[in-house]
């Protein structure tokens, strides 16, 4: 009898080893007195990964043995691993590791750490193709919950060019239409170049050619330009128009970049996101709230 199968990894016991981990204050949490769980519980992971805790319970169970691709890459930003842990998590659950040469989902520990320090901040991080891949608890007071978005509604630029496609936002963004249209295709562009094998951001392209005119004449006239600072309003239904300046970073070595809204201190503008942050729990002068400080969605 081979003594080594009683004590094979499987995709359960690899996601509890990196829950138990993982800090409540990587994931903007504070680590209250009395608790007893080591690193992060159950619940508290699988409202990062935007799971429900009855799945992520029969997944380390091994009771779900199939996991999704989706699945495993917002598990994998949750619980904040390096590119060859996320590789072993997705052969753990069956899966091929996301190749060369295409889109990455993976957003570094690094920065999950640094935005979950930042969250009286409203800031977004997407992927290559512009899907957005997780936010602050702020993001979703100014913009709308993203998670009620479905997956092609969460990709900025199909939101922007596609005719009937559904906004990201949940409500309507002011923006400068023709300079952020101008540098997503250039975005695009750029990105096919670096990920010519992702059939996701090949068939984005394609769909977005037969759907815009305008999409089409840029790409066909070779847009390039980069993101510069804006400023864009927010028509949010509680307090009215949000007035911010919006930041686009990257990260050196990385696919994603992070979309920043900030406003100045002491404006109106700035009364209005703070009082939209206390009424939704969102306190800066406390202790943070049970919500995580990042989401990220399957």
């Amino acid at each position: 009898m081979d003594e080594t199968l009683g004590t094979a990894e499987t995709l359960g016991t690899a996601l509890r080893r990196w829950r138990d981990r993982l800090s409540p204050l990587d994931v903007g949490r504070t680590a209250r007195p009395g608790r007893r769980a080591v690193g992060l519980r159950r619940e508290e992971l699988a409202e990062l990964a935007g799971l429900s805790v009855d799945y992520v319970v029969r997944l380390e169970q091994g009771r779900a043995t199939s996991p999704s691709a989706q699945v495993v890459a917002s598990l994998a930003r949750a619980l904040q691993l390096q590119p060859v842990e996320r590789d072993h998590a997705y052969r753990l659950a069956g899966l091929l590791p996301p190749q060369e040469g295409t889109v990455s989902t993976h957003v570094p520990a690094g920065v999950q750490r640094m935005l979950a320090r930042l969250g009286e901040f409203p800031v977004g991080v997407f992927s290559a193709d512009w899907t957005l891949l997780s936010w602050t608890p702020a993001w979703a007071v100014l913009m709308g919950d993203p998670g009620m978005r479905t997956h092609r509604e969460r990709n900025l630029v199909r939101s922007v060019f596609a005719a009937g496609a559904g906004s990201l936002a949940a409500w309507p963004v002011l923006q400068d239409g023709d300079t952020l249209k101008t540098a997503l295709v250039a975005d695009l562009r750029t990105a096919l170049v670096g990920h010519p094998r992702d059939r996701g951001l090949n068939d984005l392209v394609e769909e977005l050619r037969s759907a815009s005119a305008e999409f089409t004449r840029l790409w066909d006239e070779g847009a390039v330009g980069p993101h510069v600072s804006a400023r864009k309003t927010v028509v949010h239904p509680q307090v009215g128009e949000v007035t911010c300046d919006c930041d686009v970073l990257t990260v050196p070595g990385c696919d994603v970049r992070l979309v920043v809204y900030t406003v100045a201190a002491g404006s109106a503008d700035a009364e209005k996101l703070e009082f939209l942050r206390v009424t939704n729990g969102l306190r800066t002068d406390g202790p943070l709230p049970p919500a995580p400080g990042l989401h990220s969605t399957p």
